[in-house]
């Protein structure tokens, strides 16, 4: 039996190399050639085993995760262009590129940049690796009463870290929740995928231990209520946190038999290191339940 277990360990630590090189060098050669020799199996058997493991084809899994590196990009960087995108992900034309973005997404990549959609792409996003992981993750915590201090960012989520600057401008100045020993949270207040830009509404949030001091911020003190919690990790830049969140909603939250609490979800971020590059980025999502 343990012998089972081990060669089970090994298994899954060889395809997580795989996954985890793919993930790294999506601009380089993802052959199946090449990924057969980073998981150390004959290329006869590795489309299969791939297939197995992860639950779709391997150039099927390449190409997602080339469409969901030009979708982050199109979304967060106004100068990168359709063409840009498309020879990013390793395609010939703008016009292939085009055919596969919207088969897999539903829609082009112009409108998309224009209006990003990330619930209809994460509902899109279906790979059974990924919701097997998910379901491991989850864990069920009771968070405590935390008092913070809160700056209200409003309008377009791709304004979000201007606030934030604003808000580390009032740590620095204050001296109130300090970043190395204070947790750093967000609330959003509303859905950037359903709402309006204008509409959106989302707290920057610091631990305190002290009132917060009048302030020229429009830093004002809350509290997130005590409560229990799921918790799960998202790992990478928060743009398409929406790819982690949407899934617990959809597949774990239903098959758990819990129910959802009154206070919204709210993140708190472990990497807030202006020097941790964003793919190393690590954020627990907190899902009050009842």
């Amino acid at each position: 039996m343990q012998i089972h277990s081990d060669a089970t360990t090994a298994y899954t630590k060889r395809f997580d190399a795989v996954l985890a090189y793919i993930d790294a060098n999506l601009e380089g050669d993802l052959s199946v050639g090449a990924l057969s020799r980073i998981a150390n199996f004959s290329k006869f058997h590795f489309h299969r085993q791939f297939a197995a493991y992860v639950g779709v084809p391997v150039a099927r899994y390449v190409q997602l995760m080339r469409l969901r590196g030009a979708a982050r990009r199109l979304a967060s960087c106004e100068s990168c262009s359709v063409l840009d995108a498309a020879l990013d992900a390793g395609f010939d034309s703008p016009e292939a590129f085009s055919r596969a973005f919207k088969r897999s997404f539903g829609m082009a990549p112009s409108s998309f940049r224009q209006h990003p959609k990330w619930q209809i792409w994460s509902a899109s996003f279906v790979v059974p690796y990924f919701s097997r992981k998910l379901t491991m993750q989850v864990r069920i915590v009771d968070f405590s009463e935390t008092r913070v201090a809160a700056l209200e960012h409003c309008g377009p989520t791709g304004l979000v870290n201007e606030s934030v600057r604003q808000f580390i401008a009032w740590r620095t100045q204050s001296g109130q929740s300090p970043l190395p020993s204070s947790r750093t949270f967000g609330i959003p207040r509303s859905n950037p995928d359903t709402t309006p830009a204008d509409e959106f509404r989302f707290d920057i949030c610091g631990e305190i231990d002290e009132p917060v001091a009048p302030n020229v911020y429009g830093v004002r003190e809350l509290v997130i209520p005590s409560a229990r919690c799921a918790v799960v990790r998202h790992a990478g830049a928060t743009d398409h946190i929406g790819e982690t969140i949407y899934p617990i909603y959809r597949d774990w939250l239903p098959a758990s038999g819990e129910e959802l609490g009154d206070h919204p979800l709210f993140f708190h971020y472990l990497s807030v290191s202006p020097e941790t590059p964003q793919d190393q980025w690590q954020t627990d999502i907190y899902i009050p339940l009842v």
